[in-house]
């Protein structure tokens, strides 16, 4: 599943490709790609795309319709979701989920041409993801949203520790969970782990606050690089441009189950936590 690194690379290489332009029209090819929100379909010819910007792993585009109070589009990729701009014309791809039509706006950013100047697929192989649109005053009333904890990468580590020493679960599960914190999943649990030398299985309650901490700074160094990196590809993951990412190339531990740590050169150990895999230095990680 694309994590924040991954969802915040998609709406940097999204942004300058859409925002400011408009909608003409708007196309469902899966029905339940489109979650909540067809009642506002109508409204969209003509919405420009204001803003296209991140909160946890969901992508979102702020919508300025003509005659209705802004509204959002919020994407979950879940496993595969993606997004592509091709030129006008172009047909469904195999995997599209759902169309926008765009054009640009006039001069006065008021009016759009009368041709179109491009598509925007939501293409998902798996179909798991899905778009909610929605007024933009009731995002805070969405349960998942109102649920998400803070980002990382804009609340002081201190902060973020605090969050992490609460409950007494294995420190992974802790890392994982959406409303403690909001984006990393399991590649960056286990790289920020590892770069803390933190045990998968250690008790958030048992973890010094110093230490979940470091923890905290290494997650926040893990995620900006991987965003500097644009992203890990392990599969399916490409950027807005089709681009791959290459943060996969540094891993220390993720999928390296049985290799040698770049540390200490022990074999590393593969096992489940927080029912996801996971892999480990024993030696180097307590």
């Amino acid at each position: 599943m694309p994590e924040l690194p991954e969802v915040e690379t998609i709406v940097r290489t999204l942004r300058p490709q859409v925002a400011g332009r408009k909608i003409t029209g708007v196309q469902v090819l899966l029905p339940k790609t489109l979650q909540a929100g067809a009642e506002f379909l109508p409204l969209l010819a003509g919405a420009r795309i204001a803003a296209v910007r991140r909160r946890a792993k969901l992508a979102l585009l702020d919508l300025e319709p003509a005659n209705s109070p802004p509204l959002v589009a919020a994407f979950h990729l879940k496993m595969t979701g993606s997004f592509f701009v091709h030129s006008p014309g172009t047909a469904p791809l195999k995997h599209t989920r759902l169309i926008f039509d765009l054009t640009e706006a006039d001069a006065a950013g008021t009016e759009p041409q009368s041709q179109p100047s491009g598509r925007l697929f939501f293409d998902d192989t798996r179909t798991f993801g899905y778009c909610r649109i929605m007024p933009h005053e009731s995002l805070p009333l969405w349960d998942f949203w109102a649920k998400l904890g803070p980002e990382p990468l804009e609340t002081p580590a201190a902060e973020l520790a605090v969050r992490l020493k609460a409950g007494n679960r294995a420190i992974k599960a802790a890392v994982l969970d959406q409303t403690v914190l909001a984006g990393a999943g399991n590649i960056y649990a286990d790289e920020s782990l590892f770069a803390a030398g933190i045990a998968p299985t250690a008790r958030g309650r048992e973890i010094s606050l110093a230490r979940l901490t470091v923890l905290a700074e290494a997650l926040q160094a893990v995620l900006q690089k991987s965003i500097e990196e644009c992203g890990s590809s392990i599969r399916d993951y490409r950027d807005a441009q089709g681009n791959a990412g290459a943060f996969q190339n540094c891993f220390a531990v993720y999928g390296r189950a049985g290799q040698a740590c770049v540390r200490c050169g022990m074999p590393l150990q593969g096992a489940r936590v927080a029912g996801r895999s996971t892999v480990f230095c024993p030696k180097c990680q307590k």
